[in-house]
Order: C-alpha cells, then sequence, then structure tokens
C-alpha cells in the first residue's frame, strides 16, 4: 500500500541511537545510514527513513499524525514502550487493550526526541499472540 514513511529529525545520531533500540523490541533493523538519514526495515519492502529534513530548517512533529508498527504480540508492545522510555522517548499512552478499536487491539503510543508519534500494536486475540 505504501513505499514508506519518513519522519524529521534534528540529531541523526540521537535517533540511530533511539531508532536502533526501540525497532529492535519489534524485529526491525537498520539498513542504511548516512549524515543526515537511516533507513530501517526491508531494502526493498516497507520502509522508515528517518532525515534530516531537505529544506534546512528544524524538524517538527505534525499534529494528529504517528507512525504504527506491526508488533508480533503484546509483550513486542510492551517491550517498545519500554524501549523508548530507556532511550529519551516519552510516553503517550501506556501499553493496553483499546477495545474502542476493536476487541482484540493492544497497543501503546510515544514521541520520539523530536516528537514525532509513533505507536506499537497488534491486532490478535490473546491465545493468538502466546500470551
Amino acid at each position: 500500500m505504501y513505499s514508506h514513511v519518513t519522519v524529521g529529525s534534528n540529531d541523526i545520531r540521537r535517533s540511530r541511537d533511539f531508532y536502533d533500540a526501540v525497532l529492535a523490541t519489534l524485529g526491525i533493523a537498520r539498513f542504511f545510514e548516512s549524515d543526515a538519514a537511516l533507513g530501517y526495515g526491508e531494502t526493498r519492502g516497507t520502509r522508515l527513513w528517518v532525515m534530516a529534513p531537505f529544506d534546512g530548517r528544524p524538524a517538527t512533529a505534525g499534529n494528529g499524525s504517528h507512525v504504527a508498527f506491526l508488533a508480533p504480540g503484546r509483550a513486542a508492545v510492551r517491550e517498545f514502550h519500554a524501549a523508548v522510555l530507556a532511550h529519551g522517548g516519552s510516553d503517550e499512552g501506556a501499553p493496553g487493550p483499546r477495545p474502542h478499536y476493536h476487541r482484540n487491539y493492544y497497543g501503546a503510543y510515544a514521541r520520539d526526541p523530536d516528537g514525532n508519534k509513533l505507536q506499537a500494536c497488534c491486532h490478535g486475540r490473546v491465545e493468538e499472540t502466546g500470551e
């Protein structure tokens, strides 16, 4: 459905440390790095880019937008959220059920050090996720 998602960064090294640790909880690895950009995911598939803005102005977070990562289970959602907090991010919604989305929805919301809103979620029943 989409090629990639890009979020802005004002400090690529700080973002590398943050995203390497946080995305590892979901089995997502970095495949690209330069002074101005980081690439995560599959080299020929869905990707997340963390980049300094091309126009040279400071990166800012969008209001009402976020990137949601699919987690393999509820434990991974909790690990994602804990890694965010341990690596300079902030809480935007603790891990837990979100029955207002659907009865099996489990997710957590957070912000990276630049203020970009992130989420990890899973959609399976507890017995399907092995918990």
